[in-house]
């Protein structure tokens, strides 16, 4: 029993390393450290007839959110749709977070977690660079999106806006060491991956992203009281306007300059007020949780903004609006209270760290959830099952760092 019990322990420590750099290849790799990372937490605790849900700032508004999605049911148009992609989808997330806010174990722990995301990162950045360079990426072949005249990489990922999601939900990590910690050829050697990070970000030309990163490193210069960063994100925003492409010049030229229209363009502003239609319709326990696309051609508006023709069914492109559309008001209140809650926490055993290294690795990965929750304005993030599974191992490693915290209640 004991040897059994020791490979579900070496199964799961070793999914919850990989994880993060799985997601830089395919979606297979990682659905299956996914499901490593589960089968092992299940097995483990069951084995040692232990709890599986430990006690955290969160437990109480993740319960009612996920009340909220069973009970989103009664209103869906497809059970089976609601079932797959909302409850169980739900409940496969909830245990990843159990999982690994429970299971990381100490700074050793971290340290290979921190390498392998910051390989994950490294690869991706790089095939993006090939990609622009070759014409397809060199994992998977595909081939660079051209919007507005320019080439925009994806890497591995079906898009461009998804490789930024992973891209600037992660890269906090790496710029926190880089900026803040690490010392001699360790500090160069982060700092040119950062640099290399940075250079993916720019080429995916996702807007969402970019304003993600730099509140990102925003957040860093304002916490750490950093003047210089502070200054180069200050010279970096006069410059801006002078730096950016001919085509995103012009395009901000033909949609008059309007700050909303620039950053969503106007068949996110269509969806967005289709969405606000199903909230109206069903604005206590939504249309049904995994339900939005297929209930979103129902309420749809003639005609639509701008006279923009969407299709049938599509995401939201906005993390709220789409939460709010499939779960209620209900479940989206419920959603913002568990972000309070989180954040809450990550202060409070933030100033009760005595560990620098601790501080620092907490510090970055607030900036990576600012950052994740910043893209989801533009973009269904936690809707899109190749990076949706980021927000959620945050959220666990972030709370995970409370016991290193002595004092923190």
């Amino acid at each position: 029993m004991k040897n059994i019990i020791k490979a579900f322990d070496y199964l799961v420590y070793w999914s919850i390393v990989f994880l993060p750099f799985s997601i830089s290849i395919s979606p297979a790799p990682m659905n299956v450290f996914m499901g490593f990372l589960i089968v092992g937490f299940l097995a483990k605790k069951l084995l040692k007839k232990k709890i599986i849900f430990i006690n955290t700032a969160i437990n109480t508004p993740l319960a009612l959110l996920f009340l909220v999605t069973c009970l989103s049911v009664f209103n869906s148009i497809s059970f089976s749709e609601t079932f797959r992609a909302g409850i169980v989808r739900l409940i496969d997330y909830i245990l990843v977070f159990f999982a690994v806010s429970s299971e990381i174990r100490d700074q050793k722990h971290i340290r290979r977690i921190i390498f392998l995301t910051a390989a994950g990162l490294t690869l991706a950045s790089f095939d993006t660079i090939w990609q622009v360079i070759t014409g397809h990426d060199f994992i998977r072949g595909y081939e660079p999106v051209i919007n507005i005249g320019l080439v925009r990489a994806t890497a591995s990922f079906k898009d461009s806006n998804t490789l930024g999601i992973y891209l600037s939900g992660l890269a906090p990590l790496v710029f926190g060491l880089a900026i803040y910690h690490l010392k001699g050829l360790k500090r160069m050697a982060l700092f040119f991956i950062s640099l290399l990070i940075l250079t993916g970000i720019v080429l995916t030309y996702s807007r969402p992203t970019l304003l993600a990163i730099y509140i990102a490193l925003f957040f860093f210069a304002l916490i750490k009281k950093d003047k210089v960063l502070l200054a180069l994100l200050l010279i970096l925003t006069l410059v801006s306007p002078f730096i950016l492409p001919r085509s995103v010049k012009d395009w901000a030229r033909q949609v008059n300059y309007n700050p909303l229209r620039f950053m969503c363009n106007d068949d996110r502003i269509a969806v967005y007020r289709n969405a606000l239609n199903m909230i109206k319709a069903h604005p206590v326990i939504g249309v049904g949780a995994g339900a939005f696309m297929k209930s979103y051609k129902k309420y749809k508006e003639f005609p639509e903004y701008r006279n923009v023709v969407t299709l049938d069914e599509m995401k939201a492109h906005n993390n709220f609006l789409h939460m709010a559309a499939e779960i209620g008001l209900v479940g989206f209140g419920i959603f913002v209270w568990m972000l309070y809650k989180l954040f809450m926490e990550c202060i409070n055993t933030y100033r009760h760290l005595d560990d620098k290294f601790f501080k620092v690795i907490l510090l970055s990965l607030s900036a990576s959830l600012i950052s994740f929750l910043i893209n989801g304005l533009t973009e269904s993030s936690l809707y899109y099952s190749r990076v949706a599974i980021i927000f959620w191992y945050l959220v666990g490693f972030s709370l995970s760092l409370k016991k290193f915290a002595p004092g923190a209640s």
